[in-house]
Formats: structure tokens, C-alpha cells, sequence
């Protein structure tokens, strides 16, 4: 029999385990793209949500949290490896980050089943929307499917007669597409998808100049954006055939890579950097303070968002240990975002307002993102109805 000396040092043991164990900072997991021509979208959801936390004092909701990030290099198998070792050898329960959807689809399902918290900060496919949304999925960002509408409603607003597309061969680059005809009702004269790593056009300039469209509709994100952009005014193309895209297009930091070349490219967003609202004005004071002349990126304000989420759920609930309570702290109470209103639908996605922004030079000679008007309010998304999720208690 065990001597009562023992078992009260064997109590008080685990009591000093248990103690120091609640002091430690929770971890959040963030699996994201930071190598590449797409490393800084890594690089701003990353640093867009480690200031929040930053302003916070390394809280959110109060309670201490630190971000592991790891690189996934924009390979699916490293997200899921780098998912399956934070999952069973970190024992984090909390994840963001991935910025591709490619990427997402790898490691989101496993993060899922193992009864952890996903809220995207980025890319957010029809996928987790309809019949498959799960209860500890959430975004940040938009479902991927409202930039192609908001860039199709833009289009169809200015009376383009005919449009040439051109996106990436991968999930995302292929529901955009779709997605920009369910509100463009002209004639599409050309389709046509580019690979995820490619630098050079010059063989889609050529299909657009011979396609003859009144509208280009262009998706390529990060560097590949803006080795479009510059080899779209080279060949002389923006002079002739307006573009009209959407933010993952024609970003912050794109307008100001490509300078001149942006100039009077109608570009559509959930966010963008004049927006006049509290929570944003604080964001974008804290990121000059830190980052400088580094451009604002709606990847950084979304990042940003995803930890004021986080730390919602986390005020009003133990985190991964009742995460019954985290649910219905996200969906039942205001949520401060930089966006300003901001809802979550039935399947745990935004419903928000979405705008018209001209890059144009500012003041101080620099190429900015001017908001115009309103293209969409309320936006949904069309997955939403086919969700069955059972309502946080």
C-alpha cells in the first residue's frame, strides 16, 4: 500500500504539472505559404495575425496564445505532415493559415476529424460550404467563390458585351470561373487556365488579342499577378481591353510591384486599406508602426481578423476544451473586424458587403487602391443552403 507521504507528494506533483501547464500559452497552429513567387501571402496572414496578438500582449480573449508557423511551401504533402505532427506531437487544436486551396484540401480533413478548430484565413472552397461544412470550420475571408460574383456583378454593372478568362488550373482557378459567370450575363468569347508556377503569357496575350473582348477577367494571385499585370501592359493590351479582377488579382502589394501598369484597373474587395471604421483604423496604424512602407495586404487584414476570431471564442470559452461553447461564442456574439459589419451564414462563412476599388496614383506618387461604390451587399454564398448544420446551443 502506497504510504500517505507518497501520495501526497504524488498529488502535490501533479498539481505543480497541472498548474504549469495552464500557464503555458495555448498554441495555434498556422500551416501556410511563406517560399515562393506566393510567399508573402504566407508572410502577411502570418504577420497580420501576430499583431493582433501584439496589440493584445500576447493574449487573445484574455488568455496567453502562441503561433506555431510552419511552411507548407505550396505542397499538399507538406500541409498534411506538417497538420499530422502538430496535431499528434504538439497537441494543438487550433489551426489557420493555409493559403491555397490545393493545400487545404490536404491537411483541412484531417484537422477536422480530429476534432480541432480550422478558421481560414484565406482560401475557403465550396468544399466545407454545402452539404460538407462541418461544425469546426469557419472563415475569415469570403467562401472563394464571391470574388469571381463580385467581379462578374462589376463586369456586368459596366455594360462589357464580351469577356476573355483567364485563371489558374487548380480548384480555385476553376470554381472562379464559374463563379464569375453566375453574375456576368455577356457572351464569353475565350476560357482559358495557366499552371500555378508559370511566369511567362505571352501565349495567352496572344489568345486574347485574337479573342477580341470588350473585358478581361483575369485570377492569378501573388507573382503570378503581377507577371501578368506587367506582361499584359508590355504587350500593349491594357490601352485596348480594359480588366476588370478581384482582390487576389490586384492586391495591395501587386498595384505597387507593377506601378503605371495598374493604372485604372477596376478591381473588386471585401476590404481594403481607406475603409472607415475603428477596428481598421487600429490595424492599419498598428502595421505601419511595425511594418513601415510595407503595403497593407487584404492577406495581412485577413489574418488579422482570423485572430480576432480566435479571440472571441476564446473569451467566452475554454478553447479546445469545450469547443461547443468556442462555436457559439463566434456565432452568437459581434465580431470586430476590419471590415466593419460582418456575419457569419449557416454554414460559417461571411456575409458581407463587397466593393468597387480603381488603382490609381495617390498623393505621394505611389499606386494605390481607391474604394469607389458598393457592388455587392449582404453577399452570401450560393453553397450556404445545402449546409445542414445543426445551430451552436
Amino acid at each position: 500500500m502506497l504510504s500517505k507521504r507518497f501520495m501526497a507528494a504524488a498529488a502535490l506533483a501533479f498539481a505543480v504539472s497541472a498548474a504549469a501547464k495552464a500557464d503555458e500559452p495555448l498554441k495555434i497552429g498556422m500551416i501556410t505559404t511563406l517560399s515562393g513567387p506566393a510567399g508573402y501571402l504566407g508572410q502577411d496572414i502570418r504577420d497580420g495575425f501576430q499583431l493582433a496578438i501584439d496589440q493584445n500582449k500576447g493574449e487573445l480573449g484574455g488568455k496567453p496564445v502562441a503561433l506555431v508557423v510552419e511552411d507548407d511551401s505550396l505542397k499538399p504533402g507538406n500541409a498534411r505532415q506538417i497538420a499530422d505532427k502538430m496535431l499528434n506531437e504538439q497537441g494543438i487544436k487550433l489551426f489557420t493559415g493555409m493559403v491555397f486551396a490545393n493545400v487545404a484540401f490536404a491537411a483541412v480533413p484531417e484537422i477536422l476529424d480530429s476534432d480541432a478548430v480550422y478558421i481560414s484565413a484565406n482560401t475557403a472552397s465550396s468544399t466545407f460550404a454545402g452539404k460538407e461544412c462541418n461544425a469546426n470550420y469557419f472563415v475569415s475571408s469570403w467562401q472563394d467563390d464571391s470574388q469571381g460574383e463580385s467581379a462578374g456583378a462589376l463586369a456586368q454593372s459596366l455594360d462589357y458585351k464580351k469577356a476573355f478568362l483567364i485563371a489558374p488550373n487548380y480548384q480555385a482557378g476553376k470554381e472562379t470561373m464559374v463563379a464569375f459567370k453566375r453574375f456576368y450575363k455577356g457572351e464569353v468569347v475565350g476560357e482559358t487556365y495557366t499552371g500555378l508556377d508559370q511566369t511567362d503569357f505571352a501565349a495567352e496575350m496572344a489568345q486574347i488579342r485574337a479573342a477580341k473582348p470588350d473585358v478581361v477577367y483575369e485570377f492569378e494571385p501573388g507573382g503570378l499577378g503581377i507577371a501578368f499585370m506587367r506582361q499584359y501592359e508590355q504587350a500593349g493590351l491594357l490601352k485596348e481591353i480594359p480588366m476588370v479582377v478581384h482582390p487576389a488579382s490586384l492586391d495591395q502589394a501587386i498595384v505597387q510591384a507593377v506601378g503605371d501598369a495598374a493604372t485604372g484597373v477596376q478591381v473588386t474587395s471585401h476590404w481594403n486599406e481607406d475603409f472607415d471604421n475603428p477596428v481598421n483604423k487600429a490595424f492599419v496604424a498598428a502595421w505601419k508602426a511595425k511594418y513601415g512602407d510595407r503595403p497593407i495586404t487584404y492577406y495581412a487584414a485577413q489574418g488579422y481578423d482570423a485572430a480576432l476570431l480566435f479571440g472571441v471564442g476564446l473569451e467566452k470559452s475554454a478553447g479546445p476544451d469545450d469547443l461547443a461553447a468556442f462555436r457559439k461564442a463566434l456565432l452568437t456574439s459581434d465580431i470586430p473586424t476590419v471590415r466593419g459589419k460582418f456575419k457569419f451564414g449557416p454554414n460559417q462563412h461571411p456575409i458581407q458587403d463587397w466593393y468597387a476599388l480603381t488603382a490609381e496614383k495617390g498623393a505621394d506618387g505611389k499606386m494605390v487602391l481607391k474604394t469607389e461604390k458598393k457592388v455587392l451587399s449582404d453577399h452570401s454564398d450560393v453553397y450556404a443552403a445545402d449546409c445542414k448544420m445543426e445551430p451552436a446551443e
